[in-house]
């Protein structure tokens, strides 16, 4: 039961969708400066590429820029992945968006944006990729798929980020339907619920609204990258062979003491 054995992620075959920042950039220069060969999406082509080849200097990024929003970009990114491993060992859903308005306000679009982003690119990209999970799982050894839902889902915040909120409790149910029935096929499905992590989403938030958020959080700070990091390295290896549907808060006790 060594450390190096235990939570080794070296010769993993990863993929993390919107990884070329925030929470995704975190997860992914993880996996790549632990040894695991990481394919990087997002919509922004530009920003994905440049990340991946920065990463590239310390090991193994692939950029593959896609709007998982859309099926028919949920598509060409599986056909791209596909044609260049057989197998998939990590498959880490973090690509998101969100929106903010007054309940009176709040339009469809805002609606849709968020579900197709959120909840619906998980399911059909992971149901896309099913067979590249079959072929890296075993008795031994499940494939692994890690949900970035957000503790949003398990209370109610002080924002109103209706569909936002909507999308991670779902993704939060999502996850438990997903590891019962693909746990037969060799595949453990997690969530992660982040709390406040320095992201393009939380660059939204005031100052003010910020301070007030580290002051309700019992740890009395935001999240860094090796938090995130090593929560989805522990989910990726072996120390977390026997979880599956599983909702891990990585949050400073925000919303989990409340």
């Amino acid at each position: 039961m060594k450390i190096e054995d235990m939570f080794s992620v070296r010769g993993k075959v990863a993929i993390v969708t919107g990884g070329s920042r925030g929470i995704g950039e975190m997860i992914a220069r993880g996996y790549v400066e632990n040894g695991a060969r990481v394919y990087i999406t997002s919509r922004n082509a530009a920003v994905c590429d440049g990340l991946a080849a920065k990463l590239s200097e310390i090991g193994e990024c692939i950029s593959i820029p896609a709007d998982l929003s859309k099926m028919d970009e949920v598509e060409r990114f599986a056909a791209e992945f596909e044609a260049r491993e057989n197998h998939l060992d990590i498959l880490v859903n973090n690509a998101g968006a969100s929106w903010g308005a007054k309940f009176g306000e709040f339009p469809e679009s805002g609606w849709d944006k968020v579900m197709d982003l959120n909840v619906k690119s998980i399911f059909f990209l992971t149901q896309r990729l099913g067979a590249r999970l079959e072929a890296a799982g075993s008795e031994d050894g499940f494939a692994r798929v890690i949900n970035i839902a957000s503790i949003d889902g398990l209370h109610v915040s002080g924002l109103e980020t209706y569909s936002y909120a909507a999308s991670k409790a779902a993704v939060i149910h999502l996850t438990k339907m997903m590891a019962k029935y693909l746990a037969p096929k060799h595949i453990a499905v997690n969530a992660i619920a982040p709390g406040y992590f320095p992201s393009k989403m939380t660059a939204a938030i005031n100052e003010e609204d910020a301070q007030a958020t580290m002051a309700a959080t019992p740890m009395h700070r935001r999240g860094a990258p090796h938090d995130m990091a090593g929560l989805a390295i522990y989910l990726s290896s072996r120390a977390s062979s026997f979880v599956t549907g599983s909702v891990i808060a990585c949050d400073g006790g925000l919303a989990t003491t409340a």
